[in-house]
């Protein structure tokens, strides 16, 4: 079957890990970055005929995600700071000394990621972590391709710094 002969439902349903990761990469809280793929979905389906049967899916539902963030994130401002309480580190877990390394390095991988400037971030998490093309990334961002190359390497360069990686 062609990719545009699958229904739009079972498109985004395929794609919904990535748009969880994408989520918490920009949200850097499970909840809610649940809320906002919920919120992605939605919108894609009420807005169905805007989209391109013939393309990849990806670009079109990463943008509707980020723009949502934005929304949100406007509206969060005006409410102010708040908690969340179910927030509990992690086990290591407990099959020998390199899974504790690779857990530990993934741990402060997220943390560097987390200090990078917001531009270079996502950048970072489009381009490395769901494997969007330079061209895809720009898109969703809505910035030039160059732009986000050079977003990519000083991403790069900053978080290899962080993580005392030459």
């Amino acid at each position: 079957m062609a990719q545009g002969d699958v229904p739009l439902e079972d498109r985004i349903i395929a794609i919904l890990p990535n748009l969880n990761r994408y989520a918490y990469s920009l949200c850097r809280r499970h909840d809610v970055a649940e809320d906002l793929v919920q919120l992605a979905a939605l919108r894609a389906l009420e807005s169905r005929a805007s989209y391109d049967g013939a393309t990849r899916i990806e670009p079109w539902m990463f943008r509707i995600l980020r723009n949502a963030w934005i929304d949100m994130t406007r509206r969060t401002r005006t409410r102010g700071t708040e908690l969340e309480l179910s927030d509990a580190p992690e086990q290591v877990g407990s099959d020998g000394s390199r899974v504790t390394e690779a857990r530990l390095m993934l741990d402060a991988t997220e943390r560097a990621l987390a200090t990078l400037p917001e531009e270079q971030r996502e950048v970072l998490v489009l381009v490395c972590y769901e494997e969007m093309s330079y061209a895809e990334t720009a898109e969703i961002l809505g910035i030039p391709r160059g732009t986000v190359m050079s977003r990519l390497s000083r991403a790069r360069v900053a978080l290899a710094e962080r993580l005392g990686i030459n």
